[in-house]
């Protein structure tokens, strides 16, 4: 049987999940859906975010940066298959294109928002806020709820970037 907090905590994070997908657009038609963050150890520690970013407008535009008052660093991530066959981690390059009408997932397993250096021991259903920012188009704020519970997308099927352990040493994050 779940306490009253742990029980509390889940119908506010179901209600912030509920509400968070609806007022998370800019001037431009870019719309954030569905964001959730899973962290790893406390204070100092690292996270990532998860989230659908579409494209309603009709300007091709590109995600250049992300910032959150949350952590010390965050970024642009993905994975990618090594020569050796092995799963790495590394920064992206140059953004991401966000053609005019589209979408693009960040997933665990793919491209997400990494959190280093966490400033605080962030719990389940604390609110963190990262703004977007984009060649082409406004900065986009939007809140993430902290939900460690959350099951992988089943189609991605590779690991969790906030329990996978990586370097950034520059030249391993930069590394084909």
């Amino acid at each position: 049987m779940r306490s009253f907090p742990t029980t509390l905590a889940a119908l506010v994070a179901a209600a912030f999940l509920v509400t968070s997908a609806l007022a998370q657009e800019n001037a431009q038609g870019l719309y954030v859906h569905d964001p959730y963050a899973r962290v790893m150890s406390g204070s100092g520690g690292t996270g990532a975010v998860f989230f659908m970013l579409h494209n309603h407008g009709d300007t091709d535009v590109i995600l250049t940066g992300v910032s959150t008052e949350a952590a010390a660093m965050a970024g642009l991530h993905t994975h990618s298959e090594s020569a050796d066959g092995m799963m790495q981690m590394k920064v992206i390059e140059g953004g991401i294109a966000l053609p005019a009408g589209s979408e693009h997932a960040f997933t665990r397993g793919g491209d997400h928002i990494m959190l280093m250096g966490l400033h605080a021991a962030l719990k389940p259903g604390e609110v963190i806020t990262l703004t977007l920012t984009f060649d082409g188009a406004d900065p986009l704020t939007f809140d993430a709820v902290i939900d460690n519970d959350r099951a992988p997308e089943m189609e991605m099927g590779a690991g969790d970037p906030a329990a996978t352990a990586h370097s950034h040493d520059p030249a391993a994050a930069h590394s084909p």
